[in-house]
């Protein structure tokens, strides 16, 4: 088994445990409120940090390139609501000019 395969299997045990202690432990309260707040912002958070690792992130040092340039475009659009198809098709598009000028 390669290493990617046990941290994948490893990571989706942790997430179901972590996923079914909740409501062991809680039983029928809910949490509090700004705890609730916090939980509700820690996908999108999470998502937006491994897409800024993933974009300047080289092993171990940080590369800025034309795909920050994509990213950037990506995040503008999705702040403006853009459908998910116009946002990839802009990012991937601003990435190629900002490859094309470099």
């Amino acid at each position: 088994m390669s290493d990617a395969t046990i941290v994948l299997i490893v990571m989706t045990v942790g997430t179901f445990a972590m996923k079914s202690a909740g409501p062991l432990v809680l039983g029928a309260r809910s949490l509090p409120r700004g705890v609730e707040r916090v939980v509700d912002l820690l996908p999108a958070a999470l998502l937006a940090a491994l897409a800024i690792v993933s974009t300047v992130g080289d092993g171990r040092s940080i590369e800025i390139d034309a795909r920050l340039v994509g990213l950037v475009v990506a995040g503008f659009a999705l702040w403006r609501r853009a459908p998910f198809v116009v946002v990839v098709v802009l990012a991937a598009a601003s990435t190629a000019v900002a490859r094309l000028i470099s």
